[in-house]
This record gives C-alpha cells, structure tokens and sequence, in this order.
C-alpha cells in the first residue's frame, strides 16, 4: 500500500492565485459578483475548509471585503509575471507565517466549482517529499490546483528571474508529479467540469446558470 507522504492531520495552507490582470473580464475578477456575492468569496468558501488557513494572492487595488484572518499579499517578483509568482509567493508567506508547513495549495480566483474534496486527495497522491500533486480532469491538467513543497520556493524564484517563457507546466516538468484525476460534476443539466473557469462575461453568465444546479447536488 503507497502511504501519502503528508501526515493526514498536516493540512496545509491554501493560498487563492489572484494576481492576474483579468484583461478578458475588464475587470477585477475577484471581485466579480457570482449568485450575489464576489466571485474570490465562493472560492474561500470551498477552500477554507479544506486547509490550515488560507490567504490571498492579489496585485489589484480592490476592496475584496475579506475577514481579517484573511491576509492579502502581492508577488515578491515585480512585473505580473505570471500564475507562479503567486506561488512563489504563497510559499514565501507560508514559510514566515506557518514555518511547521511543508506544501502550500493553491486554486484560482476565477474557478467557483472545484472539488471539496480537492487538497485532501492532493495530499493523499504525494509519497515522497519533493512531490507537485496536480489536479487533472477529462486527462486535462490544471496546473494552478495544486499542492507545492514549501522546500521548492529558492528553486522557483530562480526560475522566474531566468525561464523566457514562465510556463507553470514547465516548472511542474523539472519536478516528480503525483497526478490526481477528478470526475466531472453530474448535473440535471448534464456534466460539469469541476474546473471550469471564468474568463470573460460570456463564461460569467454560463457560471451563473450552472451555480444552482451545483448547489443542488452539495445541499
């Protein structure tokens, strides 16, 4: 039997990604508003459960009205460099404010439907310590639900300073990877991919019929 290396009751921190620019939105997607409340709220609500805290990654000026246990930090790397600045940030967080952390989760801002059950089988995949549990569906990977080693994070700053293309999959390539697949959501209206997200206001309005059949299944 494969034991996670991540001892059950060490959950980790949950960091929310959103850092992004949401040029296709035209606006803060954080605090777009979703069934009447923004859109970074429906996420906290999913993840905060499922983590030892959480915080979020944000470069924006917006209110996000977020409850003070709540911390906001921007990137440590200037420049909008992409999703795995926020990474790299969180673990930086993690490492001065939960020094007992080994792995930081993260999901983005903009995906409201993501399994609960997510970072607990992210960290029952991982066996060994420098493992990156990646979050897959319909043999697609989303590589920002994921659980990073916290040990990863000198690394990854190099990485940024230097890599021309940033990509989050190449960092995940140079690494050993625990690939966790998720089913899709099985609605009345038919499946719903778990990782859906949304990127313009055509995808909002589809979000917004699709939030109560979701919220019909986990009543």
């Amino acid at each position: 039997m494969i034991v996670s290396a991540i001892p059950s009751a060490n959950l980790p921190r949950g960091v929310v990604l959103a850092g992004g620019l949401s040029s296709r939105m035209g606006q803060d997607k954080a605090a777009v508003m979703l069934g009447g409340k923004p859109l970074v709220h429906h996420v906290i609500e999913r993840l905060a459960p499922q983590t030892a805290g959480l915080s979020v990654n944000s470069n924006m000026s917006t209110d996000l009205d977020l409850v003070p246990a709540i911390t906001v930090f921007g990137d440590t790397v200037p420049g909008h460099v992409g999703p795995m600045a926020g990474v790299l940030s969180g673990m930086r967080h993690a490492a001065r404010h939960s020094p007992l952390a080994s792995h930081v989760a993260t999901v983005p801002t903009d995906t409201p439907f993501f399994p609960p059950d997510l970072v607990a089988r992210l960290q029952a995949a991982i066996t060994e310590p420098g493992e990156i549990a990646v979050a897959y569906s319909a043999g697609i990977m989303h590589p920002v639900f994921a659980l990073w080693p916290v040990a990863l994070a000198d690394e990854l700053e190099h990485w940024l300073l230097t890599d021309d293309k940033r990509r989050v999959r190449g960092f995940i390539e140079r690494h050993p990877v625990a690939r966790v697949d998720f089913e899709m959501i099985e609605t009345v209206g038919g499946p719903i991919d778990p990782f859906f997200n949304i990127n313009t206001p055509a995808d909002l309005k589809t979000a917004e019929r699709w939030l109560p059949l979701i919220e019909r299944i986990e009543r």
